[in-house]
């Protein structure tokens, strides 16, 4: 078994030990950019040995200038499938052809001489946003062209790692690095708003003598903080089969880790309520971290309590028949109106309030997730 190499420092060592030599040789004076960006855990590094059973190995995308595209990849391509060695470090520079009943996906098959079927995807900086985002990567982003690029696709474009760059890659990746401001408050305040939707129904459904249901929501609450606490750090959030890892990866993770595990794993609801007040407070000492808002409140209330101390200024007693719901939750719609209050550029103003991007209001992994021209068809429904 060939030794594992994580597939980006593979790709790393194939573009200047192999592909650049190529170019070298036969187009000494051609600009390009290299870089292993785009689909795979290899982009993200996180990538195992069980990872290069399909469409892993050494590969990259080779981009080139807009003039003569066409004709420039043509010759490219032809000189790279017959000088490229068949195996690269142990591992094969072959791949068999795109299997539609797989979503396209290319496998690794070993051969003894070429002409090699290579993982090399050659393309233009404008042609590969175009093809992935359906977005010009030369203009800045409109506000609702960030809301339906989904974060996986802004993560694959801005993960991974450029080798060479003569046609101002970096510059592209850096200008998709992360949401401006408003954009960003926008999101924050949608994801507190899902909070605030559900946060009561953990005590509720285990009220009503649904144990079960009990759990689904505390479930539903644990996603939506920890989406939330990539929010508050800057980062993208992958979709779920990376989301614990990428989780792992924040600076709040060493707090949170345990006290989200105690919510999914508590028996009952007293126990998983100890757990979400916690979990609440981490989260609001976050946010304060933030200074987006004047410091918000640390503490939790009953569900029915908060209605009389917005009334009548005072707590409510956990005996009071008045308690009718005496479930502790943060009252995040105070958060969704601190943040909004931040927010000044009329075309996010303008926005439906508080319903987010497609990573927020479509179900994650879904087909309409994953479809682009969906995704980027939602432009006008987003704006009141």
């Amino acid at each position: 078994m060939t030794e594992f190499i994580p597939g980006l420092k593979l790709s790393e060592l194939f573009y200047h030990e192999t592909v650049r030599m190529i170019l070298n040789k036969h187009f000494p004076d051609l600009p390009h950019s290299a870089a292993l960006i785009g689909y795979g855990s290899d982009v993200m590094g996180y990538d195992t040995p069980v990872s290069r059973d399909h469409m892993w190995g050494p590969r990259l995308v080779l981009f080139l200038d807009t003039k003569d595209f066409e004709k420039t990849k043509q010759t490219v391509d032809n000189v790279l499938k017959n000088e490229l060695p068949v195996r690269f470090h142990g591992y094969s520079t072959h791949f068999g052809k795109p299997n539609p009943q797989d979503n396209g996906t290319r496998l690794s098959v070993d051969i003894e001489s070429g002409p090699v079927e290579h993982l090399i995807e050659i393309e233009t900086i404008p042609g590969y946003w175009q093809k992935t985002g359906m977005i010009d990567p030369l203009c800045e982003p409109t506000v609702t062209e960030w809301l339906t690029i989904p974060q996986q696709q802004l993560l694959e474009w801005t993960a991974g790692k450029v080798f060479h760059d003569d046609l101002g890659l970096k510059a592209i990746r850096q200008r998709f690095a992360y949401y401006p401001r408003d954009v960003w408050l926008y999101l924050l305040a949608s994801q507190w708003a899902q909070v605030t939707e559900i946060e009561a129904f953990v005590g509720r459904t285990w009220q009503l003598g649904d144990p079960l249901g009990s759990l689904l929501v505390a479930t539903q609450i644990v996603e939506k903080l920890i989406h939330l606490c990539f929010l508050m750090e800057r980062k993208y959030a992958p979709y779920a089969k990376w989301l614990g890892t990428a989780f792992n990866e924040l600076q709040c993770y060493p707090e949170l880790q345990p006290v989200l595990e105690g919510i999914l794993s508590a028996s009952d609801y007293p126990q998983r309520e100890s757990w979400l007040v916690k979990a609440y407070m981490l989260v609001a000492e976050l946010h304060n971290t933030l200074r987006i808002t004047p410091p918000m409140e640390l503490r939790t209330r009953t569900y029915s309590a908060w209605h009389v101390f917005n009334a009548e200024k005072r707590e409510l007693e956990q005996n009071d028949p008045r308690n009718t719901r005496p479930h502790q939750v943060i009252f995040a719609g105070r958060f969704v109106d601190a943040i909004r209050a931040g927010i000044h550029n009329p075309d996010v103003l303008a926005l439906r309030p508080n319903l987010g991007s497609v990573s927020q209001f479509l179900r994650e992994s879904c087909p309409a997730v994953q479809s682009t021209d969906f995704c980027r068809s939602l432009e006008d429904d987003l704006r009141v």
